[in-house]
C-alpha cells in the first residue's frame, strides 16, 4: 500500500511539480484560462500530495483582506477517489495560523460535499468562474 503524505512545499522542485498538476487539471482538462491560473503564488502558502512518492496533488492557502482563503484544490485524473483531496483540506486547515478567524473557498460544485465534511457551509449565490460554477464556502467550525 503507498504511503499518502501532503507536504508544505518547501523548494522549486516541488512548487514546479504542484504547478504542473494544476496545468493538467485546471488548464487542460478543465480549460481554464492559464491567466487566470497564475496569480498570487508568491503570496501563498503551497501543498503536494504525494502517494508513494509520486506526486498526484496540490492546493495552497494565502492570507487576504477577508482572512484565509483556501485555493487550487487539484488531484491527477488517475488519482481521484483515493481521498487524496481530504488529505490535502486536512493538511492545509492543520497549517493556518492559530490565529485564524475566517476561512473561506471557492468550491466547485462537485466539490462541495468535500469542503462540507470539513464544517464549510455554502453562502450566497453560485457564480461562475473560468467557466465553471462555484458556490462561497465558509468554514463554521
Amino acid at each position: 500500500m503507498d504511503t499518502l503524505e501532503v507536504i508544505k512545499i518547501s523548494n522549486q522542485e516541488q512548487l514546479e511539480d504542484a504547478f504542473a498538476i494544476r496545468k493538467k487539471v485546471f488548464v487542460d482538462e478543465q480549460h481554464c484560462p492559464p491567466e487566470l491560473e497564475w496569480e498570487n503564488e508568491d503570496v501563498s502558502t503551497h501543498f503536494l500530495a504525494l502517494l508513494g512518492q509520486q506526486p498526484c496533488g496540490a492546493c495552497r492557502w494565502r492570507k487576504t483582506d477577508k482572512g484565509y482563503k483556501l485555493e487550487r484544490f487539484a488531484v491527477l485524473k488517475e488519482f481521484r477517489g483515493k481521498r487524496i483531496g481530504q488529505a490535502m483540506v486536512a493538511a492545509v486547515l492543520a497549517d493556518l495560523p492559530q490565529d485564524h478567524q475566517y476561512v473561506y473557498l471557492n468550491a466547485q460544485l462537485d466539490a462541495v460535499s468535500l469542503y462540507s465534511k470539513f464544517g464549510f457551509a455554502a453562502e450566497g449565490p453560485q457564480f461562475e468562474e473560468a467557466g465553471i460554477m462555484h458556490v462561497k464556502m465558509v468554514r463554521k467550525a
